[in-house]
């Protein structure tokens, strides 16, 4: 078509409603063409500003883009995320390859973009964030969704239009590598912090997407991909509910499937979970992406299909819309299915309405859309010129990276020793004393990508704990002894940290993980722990540095956590930080010298004993210690918990009724008061208890929860006002219900520490509730 005759085409036509455009379009096109929508190819932006060139991968074939791109292309696959450019010339050459896929294919619709941003955007020289598992421990979902716009708006600035999180499994086994990914073991805490994070990326304009549908972290033994063997009642309670509250609340555009199979139906192939619960009760719009690779795996690993075709013909007709990263069963393969008879045309169809709709929504099918991102700065005329400097660490940035570490670090430990006194002499002991990788995840680019081009530099600052220490306290001798590697069992370096140690007045020992892929490292996807026990020799650095009678404060810097021997009781202190990300360091050594007042709660229980797996707060009453296994699950330090450097009261609980209907509610108020002399943050905890049910419940699960910030004596009323709704539980016929009989609301500082409680009846019939239930307690009073 010409350009004047593109222009005149009924889905140009912005007059038109989006469904009479979408079907203009889907009427219009080809089989080959309709299937070009349905794929991504994997590229690389070009470092010098032309154009991608396609990623080849072992999981692939050769992709010839002149082969494709004249019937049209579906999506980019990380063209900033898979290897490090400069990110003004990434812009450039995304902007010139765009401008080619648009001129190819004879409607003019380019490629939509997508990248991932778990903790940040994965991109050279961009911010470093955070890891989820650390903003769980903030129990913010306002700064989460702070963060999650900047990432946005960074990600639209370039050209990216889709981002590949957040992560929303719930922890069921610590030993499993990608828990670093997740928000934490309680799926309350995931939903509402990922649907904040949900909304601060769709308000950039940004395509988010929830993973990994569903399952994935319940994997036997914490292995990856390993099968998933839940009850039913299981994945309704525990691990659907998060993405069910992303789905009501966020305005969400994307699901990503999980790689797992749930006894035995991988769920790539599974219609009951991405078509009749997904779309046909939740009411799900947007599309449906493969994780990458999974839909051949479904013929190489799952082994359900015997051709890739029927593994395109399975997923599709299940719902999957987008075949990631890259074109392998979508492409040939499928159109055989359709022209040999085997596969109709329709789920071709259904797929790519969603796909140009969503397209459409983005204004890639736009008269004037234009392939030059607002980053670069220059209109169409410009395309020839250099790029721009852009700049993807701003100051903002790092700003709001710096309260979320702050906010994530866990003080959860303190015999009296920290604040450290400015005085003191330390040793400085640890694999990760004076590495900046022990603030990063697996999903950072340094991490994910930079590991591959060992001889390019970071491209961001990331200070060590060494350099932020000796900045936070700058009159103190600091001495620093490695002692160890990460997961190395050479115990040569030992002498030299005890003797350090006991050349110092007080021990700072900082270990735990490091963060990589597939067995490079200790936390990550694809680095699955056989047992809680810290890794390589780091225990016993640890063990050996206690019994030098030196106090000694332990800093953990972890993608999961880990049971700690002796030091969780004879330690004088213990701070747990999980990747927090480039401005990590100055969080902890502001937790350290006392300028910080610790407000992090765990989000995942730190075990007592290491083989204790799977084992989470969220538990039945047969999971709790007992007289009948000598193995104790209790916990170290259980969900919620957190110390900080002041002292908060709990008092005055009244509950406004105590019998209420079975469809009505209940507010509770209580007061906190900041006791001691420092401002500080209480997070106020509300957990349920069923003491009597029609089938086995959790002890207490988490239902809401309240930050309250507080000056050195003040105090604040906070109330929660708890529909009957939030006790709902699939019963025994499957449907999910609100069931009469005494409750226990438990006011707690953790699922541990349980300050104040009150019973509550519900009174009336079994009353069924579906997806529409309130799903929140209404708080006031917090900060």
């Amino acid at each position: 078509m010409t350009e004047t005759t593109l222009n005149d085409a009924p889905w140009r036509d912005p007059a038109e409603t989006p469904a009479d455009r979408v079907e203009a379009l889907v009427g219009a096109m080809t089989l080959r063409e309709k299937v070009a929508q349905l794929f991504g190819v994997w590229v690389g932006a070009n470092t010098d500003g032309g154009e991608v060139a396609p990623h080849q991968h072992e999981m692939n074939e050769a992709v010839d883009l002149d082969e494709i791109l004249p019937h049209g292309l579906g999506q980019l696959t990380r063209p900033f995320g898979t290897a490090p450019v400069e990110p003004g010339l990434g812009a450039l050459s995304l902007m010139r390859t765009q401008e080619r896929i648009a001129a190819a294919n004879r409607f003019g619709i380019p490629a939509l973009v997508h990248e991932e941003c778990l903790a940040g955007f994965a991109a050279w020289k961009a911010t470093a964030y955070p890891v989820p598992l650390a903003w769980g421990a903030t129990f913010n979902p306002t700064l989460v969704r702070t963060m999650a716009g900047a990432i946005g708006r960074d990600l639209r600035s370039v050209g990216v239009h889709q981002g590949l999180a957040p992560v929303l499994d719930v922890v069921r086994d610590a030993r499993w590598g990608r828990v670093e990914e997740t928000i934490g073991e309680d799926p309350y805490l995931i939903g509402t912090i990922a649907t904040a994070y949900v909304q601060g990326l769709e308000e950039a304009g940004i395509v988010a997407t929830l993973k990994h549908f569903v399952g994935y972290s319940a994997s036997k033994a914490g292995r990856n991909l390993a099968p998933v063997s839940v009850g039913e009642r299981e994945r309704a309670d525990v691990l659907l509910p998060p993405f069910e509250m992303a789905i009501r609340e966020s305005g969400v555009r994307s699901v990503m499937h999980a790689y797992t199979d749930i006894d035995g139906v991988p769920t790539a192939a599974d219609g009951s979970l991405l078509t009749s619960l997904l779309r046909d009760t939740w009411g799900f719009a947007g599309t449906v992406v493969a994780d990458y690779f999974g839909i051949a795996f479904l013929k190489e690993l799952h082994r359900v299909a015997a051709t890739l075709g029927d593994a395109a013909a399975a997923a599709l007709t299940a719902g999957v819309d987008v075949e990631l990263p890259t074109v392998h069963t979508f492409g040939v393969h499928l159109i055989e299915e359709i022209e040999a008879g085997r596969l109709a045309e329709d789920f071709v169809d259904r797929a790519l309405r969603r796909v140009l709709l969503q397209k459409l929504e983005l204004g890639l099918l736009d008269p004037d859309w234009s392939p030059v991102p607002s980053a670069l700065g220059v209109d169409r005329s410009g395309t020839g010129g250099s790029a721009a400097v852009i700049d993807l660490d701003p100051p903002a940035n790092r700003r709001i990276a710096a309260e979320l570490a702050e906010q994530s670090i866990v003080l959860v430990r303190n015999a009296g020793v920290l604040p450290l006194d400015p005085t003191l002499r330390i040793a400085l002991i640890g694999p990760n004393a004076d590495t900046h990788r022990a603030f990063l995840g697996c999903y950072s680019f340094p991490a994910h990508v930079g590991e591959q081009h060992p001889d390019m530099p970071i491209g961001l600052v990331i200070p060590t704990i060494t350099e932020a220490l000796s900045v936070e306290l700058p009159d103190v001798d600091i001495t620093v002894a490695a002692g160890c590697t990460i997961d190395g069992t050479s115990t040569t370096g030992f002498d030299e940290a005890l003797a350090v140690a006991r050349g110092a007045d007080v021990v700072v020992a900082v270990l735990g993980d490091r963060a990589g892929l597939f067995g490079r490292g200790t936390s990550g996807e694809g680095c699955d722990a056989e047992s809680l026990v810290l890794p390589g020799v780091q225990q016993e650095l640890l063990e050996e540095l206690l019994a030098t009678g030196k106090p000694v404060v332990v800093v953990l810097l972890t993608g999961r956590p880990y049971a700690l021997g002796s030091a969780a009781t004879e330690s004088a202190a213990i701070v747990q930080g999980f990747f927090p990300g480039e401005e990590g360091a100055s969080a902890v050594a502001g937790v350290l010298s006392g300028r910080i007042n610790p407000g992090g709660r765990l989000p995942v229980s730190i075990p007592a004993n290491p083989g204790a797996q799977p084992s989470t707060y969220l538990a039945a009453p047969l999971a709790q210690a007992n007289g009948v296994s000598n193995i104790d699950p209790t916990a170290a330090f259980p969900f919620g918990h957190g110390l900080s450097y002041t002292r908060f009261d709990w008092t005055d609980l009244d509950v406004d009724a105590g019998t209420v209907p079975v469809g009505g509610e209940v507010t509770a108020r209580l007061t906190i008061t900041n006791a001691g002399n420092h401002a500080g943050v209480e997070l106020v905890q509300l957990y349920l208890h069923d003491p009597v049910a029609s089938v086995v419940r959790p002890v207490q699960k988490l239902i809401g929860y309240a930050r309250v910030p507080l000056e050195a004596g003040a105090s604040a009323r906070v109330s929660f006002t708890v529909p009957a709704d939030v006790t709902a539980f699939t019963g025994r016929n499957g449907h999910r219900i609100v069931e009469p009989g005494d409750l226990e609301l438990r006011f707690g500082a953790s699922s541990g520490d349980i300050r104040l409680q009150a019973g509550v009846t519900l009174q009336g019939e079994t009353r069924r509730v579906d997806h529409t239930r309130r799903l929140h307690c209404e708080v006031q009073g917090a900060g």
